[in-house]
């Protein structure tokens, strides 16, 4: 009986921690001025080194455009730094089209809204702290 009480208050602790809201927050993302054709492709990064290159996103979604405003959310994220980057995808074939200069064709953006300099948005441009619910407005250009 005594291993039972005394068992107890670090059973509920556990289930408290598990249970605790703040280490599951949502991202939505919002384009806002998105064409009502083809896909958006979103991806999601949880660190600078995956952002650059160096690793897989975090979460990665593909969604069919809509007239008005396109959104999606990312539920149950623990808290921390993340950065988005996401492209229209307009004729459907699955990449970003590019000129013969590798210029991007087709609308693209960063979050924060990030514009790079000669290629993609920096790590210290695009990224934000997530700490509970947080929306992302990105215009795609």
């Amino acid at each position: 009986m005594k291993t039972l009480a005394a068992l107890t208050p670090a059973l509920a602790l556990i289930v408290a921690a598990v249970a605790s809201p703040a280490l599951a927050a949502d991202l939505t993302i919002q384009f806002p001025a998105a064409a009502h054709q083809g896909k958006i492709m979103v991806a999601l990064y949880d660190g600078a080194a995956a952002y650059g290159g160096q690793g897989a996103p975090a979460k990665s979604v593909l969604m069919d455009a809509a007239a008005g405003q396109t959104s999606v959310t990312f539920d149950h994220l623990p808290d921390g730094d993340y950065a988005v980057r996401a492209f229209h995808d307009l004729n459907g074939d699955g990449k970003m089209n590019t000129n013969p200069f590798g210029m991007p064709t087709e609308p693209y953006a960063f979050s924060n809204n990030a514009v790079g300099n000669m290629g993609p948005a920096a790590w210290d441009r695009a990224h934000f702290a997530l700490t509970g619910a947080v929306v992302q407005s990105i215009d795609l250009k």
